[in-house]
């Protein structure tokens, strides 16, 4: 059983013009404070001004600490002025209908609902019946990171996406029909040419529905988010700010990696490479992304791109996460031939689906990393099944596309 419940107090934009000048992307899709903070001076309504304040700066030169206190101080005070601006207004007791438009998945409708799920429900060591599984584990520091910002501002921000079964497609289908007979409370367009539309549903009838159709759902997945539920559970709140979406509409995009060692000798490396994986040149010319399961690239400026297939026998395939390409990259390639056994490590630069091969060749070709690896992206089945393993995912190894955006639908707390 999956529960969902209004959100008592929340801040939303007044229409489309002020949802498109205060919504953003989520912190975490950005390479790094730089982006944040050019994104701020064509936005500077962004609600990056309250989750990413450190980079609310009058220059690059002053960007500070995310997790200080000064950066702390001024995402509060950046909040009041949100709430306070004439770009918001407050609405009580709701839930809302999102729908995600994706040019690059016209046939697909991704439709979800929004609301307060429920802490206690979240799948844990200690709670392992729960019902919404995470995918990843949680580090402690990136959670109270972000249970700070949660306090500093008395606002929750940050959605967690989760995708459920629906499997008889009810859930889907009375949202679409609540879509289709009314237009968007408002909508908007991201860089990515994605069109966001919020419905907002204050009708006690319409909320009672759309909660019993979510109680049919035995799990939800987390997709995105597993630090944003684990910070509103850090501080002992009994709900956290959620959307659900059909499994089945939900995109996954490539999570790629970029490796900053020492080159090898292309001898030595093709030595050491052979030794867990099967190689050759990929068919296509120029930058390579793979779309198959099992096909790695791998790009070294004096050797260009090798399509690497893991050897059978080198990981374990009935093991839904040992048998992800990342956790396959992680053991046999980077642990194994480039002296990186941490997921961690500095080395080591994740990059999402927002870049792609030919900004991965270009960074190794500029001296900026020594080799670029491409992953085909996860499938949504290879993801529902680590959950049901009760497994959890490799580091960055699903990027979600499209993603949540930021600042649509606010959860404000206290009286």
């Amino acid at each position: 059983m999956i529960t969902i419940t209004p959100v008592r107090r929340a801040l939303i934009p007044i229409g489309s013009s002020a949802a498109a000048r205060i919504s953003a992307p989520n912190y975490d899709e950005f390479q790094g404070d730089r982006e944040i903070w050019d994104l701020l001076q064509d936005n500077p309504a962004s609600v990056l001004r309250v989750t990413m304040a450190h980079c609310d700066t009058e220059s690059p030169e002053t960007i500070g600490r995310g997790d200080s206190r000064d950066a702390l101080a001024k995402a509060s005070d950046n909040m009041e002025e949100l709430r306070a601006s004439e770009l918001t207004e407050e609405a009580h007791d709701i839930l809302w209908v999102y729908e995600i438009e994706d040019p690059n998945r016209p046939h697909v409708r991704q439709i979800g609902l929004g609301g307060m799920a429920r802490a206690d429900e979240i799948r844990t060591g200690a709670n392992p019946q729960g019902t919404i599984i995470r995918n990843e584990g949680v580090r402690e520091p990136k959670a109270r990171g972000r249970a700070d910002l949660i306090q500093a501002t008395h606002a929750i921000i940050g959605i967690v996406n989760n995708g459920v079964d629906d499997a008889s497609g009810e859930f889907q289908n009375h949202l679409e029909a609540h879509a289709d007979g009314t237009p968007p409370d408002f909508e908007v367009v991201n860089q990515g040419a994605n069109r966001h539309r919020v419905w907002i549903c204050r009708e006690p009838r319409i909320i009672q529905r759309f909660t019993q159709l979510l109680a049919e759902e035995s799990h939800a997945y987390v997709a995105d988010g597993n630090h944003r539920s684990a910070a509103a559970a850090m501080l002992g709140y009994e709900h956290f700010l959620s959307v659900f979406f059909p499994a089945r509409t939900m995109g996954i995009r490539p999570y790629n990696r970029l490796v900053r060692v020492s080159a090898l000798p292309m001898e030595q490396l093709t030595a050491a490479v052979g030794e867990k994986f099967v190689f050759d040149t990929p068919s296509e010319a120029g930058p390579y992304q793979p779309t198959q399961t099992h096909d790695i690239g791998l790009y070294a400026y004096d050797r260009g791109w090798l399509c690497l297939r893991p050897i059978p026998g080198t990981f374990d395939r009935d093991d839904a996460s040992e048998a992800i390409d990342s956790r396959i990259v992680q053991k046999n390639l980077f642990a194994q031939v480039f002296g990186i056994a941490d997921a961690g490590d500095v080395r080591l630069t994740f990059v999402g689906s927002n870049k792609d091969a030919g900004w991965l060749q270009r960074e190794v070709d500029e001296g900026r990393a020594t080799y670029a690896v491409t992953l085909a992206a996860v499938t949504m089945d290879e993801f529902i099944e680590v959950c049901r393993q009760n497994r959890h995912m490799p580091p960055k190894s699903t990027w979600f596309e499209p993603k949540v955006r930021s600042g649509l639908v606010m959860a404000l707390l206290g009286s």
